[in-house]
């Protein structure tokens, strides 16, 4: 009679086992990501992806955390006709998933996405979804494509960017590895901006500013002027200060002013650069891409002493 409490003991306790068993057997492993779509379901280059993440983060950055691997889906056509277009093929990243998932959650994004003015040429387009996986099986998608005008929408369908990365994602498609394509000259290529930038005319953290201004022939180099910590600090400061509104890429010239457009580039320690326009004439006069403003004197005094043209 004495053994009779231990026994029940034991199987009390070998019943709770069977039970915890018996739920992780029910969960299992995390299904299965799912397939590329067969067709794109967007209306235009770019800008759809086939269902929201439920990851965290992702109504503020593109690519937030650290997912496992990466799928692109690619579904080539015409800029004329970009919707519906036929899956042709997918590639899996043999390297580079991270380092991919890093150089996109630093790209700009909002929830709004402006891409102002495009030009309009007729030509081939491919709409490319990025499927991302984590480690524990949540997939985020990513839309975005390259297109002859380079107009398009990134998105993760809670933020988007107008950053164009057509080129980079058709590269890592065609080799299965993701190397971001970096100019050798710092003035030349289209920037993407930087994270932040919907927040902030430029954010904190600048060291340095290289202001890039157009050659007076085409065949030669951009004309360049390379500034300092305490310039870009300063630059940066006083352009924050400004009363900003979402940008939408245009202006309007204002008759009496003169001055040639040139473009800020802030650089960081790590990561791009944060791009901001600067247009003498124009109003609104400076613009990032997703915020503009209007300039104050203080701004006008510093960007003309920091222009690629002061002599």
């Amino acid at each position: 009679m004495k053994s009779l409490p231990v026994i029940v003991i034991v199987l009390a306790v070998a019943g709770c086992a069977t039970a915890v068993l018996a739920s992780r057997s029910a969960a299992g492993p995390p299904a299965a990501p799912p397939p590329c779509p067969q067709r794109w379901g967007g209306e235009a280059p770019g800008g759809w992806v086939p269902g929201p993440s439920g990851v965290a983060g992702a109504d503020g950055s593109l690519v937030p955390g650290d997912p496992v691997s990466a799928l692109i889906c690619a579904y080539p056509g015409d800029n004329t006709h970009p919707g519906g277009t036929r899956l042709a093929g997918s590639r899996s990243l043999t390297e580079g998933a991270v380092a991919m998932a890093r150089d996109l959650d630093y790209l700009p994004a909002a929830g709004k996405t402006p891409l102002g003015p495009c030009t309009l040429m007729g030509g081939p387009m491919t709409n490319y979804l990025v499927r991302f996986v984590y480690d524990d099986g949540k997939v985020l998608w990513l839309g975005s494509a390259e297109e002859v005008n380079s107009c398009v929408t990134t998105t993760n369908g809670a933020v988007g960017s107008p950053s164009y990365i057509g080129p980079e994602i058709t590269a890592a498609y065609e080799s299965g590895t993701w190397r971001p394509v970096r100019p050798a000259d710092p003035c030349q290529g289209r920037p993407t901006g930087r994270r932040g930038q919907n927040e902030q005319m430029v954010p904190e953290g600048a060291v340095s500013v290289l202001a890039c201004g157009r050659p007076h022939r085409p065949d030669a180099p951009p004309v360049r002027r390379e500034h300092d910590a305490e310039t870009a600090e300063a630059l940066a400061r006083a352009l924050n200060s400004l009363g900003t509104r979402p940008g939408d890429n245009t202006c309007h010239r204002i008759p009496g002013l003169r001055g040639r457009p040139f473009q800020l580039r802030f650089r960081y320690p790590d990561g791009p650069a944060a791009i901001v326009d600067v247009m003498p004439d124009c109003a609104p006069m400076v613009n990032n891409g997703l915020l503009q403003a209007d300039a104050d004197d203080t701004v006008r005094e510093l960007t003309k002493a920091a222009s690629p043209y002061a002599r």
